[in-house]
């Protein structure tokens, strides 16, 4: 299985952008992880740019009205969607305009991070974290208690 994390915006906070290193690392403990961000650009720029850096992935859109799971459903989303195709996950975050709507309708699943409303940057550092207790919980591991 990999990992990518493919977001619009770059995180340029330094703190959050130690944060989110720190949990991208603890997450390559366990499997190969990517982050690639996007420019923000009009939704009708950024589909094709979605498709182009998720292609032949299986694709997750995070959307605020996505499906909601707890941690231990979301490691055994990731686990199943690992064992599809070429093993690739992709985890799509949108910009201030959310994800397009295209690029949300080709996805492979939709799930929410939560109902309240995230600035995206933080929102890739709650995924990356949840990614990483996925990983801990599907291992085992005490970290997810």
């Amino acid at each position: 299985m990999r990992i990518v994390v493919v977001a619009v915006g770059r995180v340029k906070d330094k703190p959050l952008r130690a944060a989110l290193d720190d949990y991208l690392g603890r997450v390559r403990r366990y499997v190969p992880c990517d982050e690639i961000e996007l420019e923000d650009a009009p939704p009708a720029r950024l589909a094709p740019l979605f498709a182009k850096k998720t292609e032949g992935s299986t694709t997750i859109a995070l959307e605020v009205m996505g499906r909601a799971l707890d941690s231990p459903s979301f490691a055994r989303t990731i686990e199943l969607a690992g064992s599809r195709g070429k093993g690739v996950v992709s985890f799509l975050i949108g910009g201030a305009d959310g994800i397009p709507p295209e690029t949300s309708r080709a996805a492979h699943d939709r799930l929410s991070l939560s109902t309240l409303t995230f600035p995206h940057r933080l929102a890739r550092l709650v995924l990356v974290e949840q990614i990483y207790r996925a990983m801990t919980i599907l291992r085992g591991e005490p970290y997810a208690h």
